[in-house]
């Protein structure tokens, strides 16, 4: 048996799945990997991203910052591919019970899943940091420069977490609970690079851990199964 058989024997055999995904996972849906050799990470700009998306650089040039958020990270367009339908058919039957993602893109939730634990926020949560009122992605994608908000003209922040800002407490807590108890985690898309995040995998007790990926990641001498590939196409075999 190769490890894509496995794989789909593993998942027909589980019924309490979890899915840890990250960057990769939204590729196939033309939106740009950070680290990958065409990914956001090898693109020239007078800083690199990782400044730009830093908390420090989002108060001290919020235009700036702003101006590459909107160039680089709202992918208004994008649709969900194979990956995120079919974890989205696996929590209708019953057998995925969470979907744990670094991506901030809400593709999962597009493609109609319902239990989407978002490690690193969302574009499409946008706040005022004056009075709190919530803006929608296409706020921010149609406003120049900072966007402010329309009732109090408060600078909106999105709710996504930047570097130098701390993981959601509650959301990290409810992921730990679910890898916990799994007795499969697939883990997609993802360099397991970025930690806290990361870290989260240490939680598994169980013998089904599966990574997908394209490359190699700190974590493959520890997966029960490795295989590698597109993530989409691996996930469109499964019935």
């Amino acid at each position: 048996m190769n490890q894509a058989d496995q794989f789909l024997q593993w998942v027909k055999e589980s019924d309490n799945i979890v899915f840890f995904g990250g960057a990769g996972v939204s590729t196939e849906s033309g939106i740009p990997d950070f680290r990958s050799v065409d990914g956001l990470y090898n693109q020239e700009y007078d800083n690199p991203p990782e400044t730009i998306l830093s908390h420090t650089f989002y108060m001290r040039n919020p235009s700036e910052f702003y101006r590459f958020y909107r160039n680089k990270m709202l992918c208004l367009d994008a649709k969900p591919n194979a990956a995120h339908k079919k974890l989205a058919e696996l929590e209708a039957a019953g057998k995925l019970k969470a979907v744990i993602t670094q991506n901030i893109d809400g593709l999962h939730q597009a493609a109609g899943s319902k239990k989407v634990l978002e490690l690193h926020g969302s574009v499409h949560r946008n706040y005022c940091q004056k009075c709190g009122k919530l803006f929608d992605a296409a706020y921010i994608a149609e406003s120049r420069d900072c966007p402010v908000c329309d009732i109090c003209g408060g600078k909106i922040k999105p709710d996504v977490v930047l570097y130098e800002e701390g993981l959601d407490n509650d959301t990290m807590r409810q992921s730990v609970h679910y890898i916990a108890n799994a007795d499969m985690l697939i883990v997609g898309g993802t360099s397991l690079a970025v930690y806290p995040a990361a870290g989260l995998i240490d939680y598994y007790q169980g013998d089904k851990l599966v990574l997908i990926n394209k490359s190699a990641t700190p974590y493959d001498n520890r997966a029960n199964l490795r295989v590698e590939g597109k993530i989409g196409e691996i996930f469109s075999q499964i019935v």
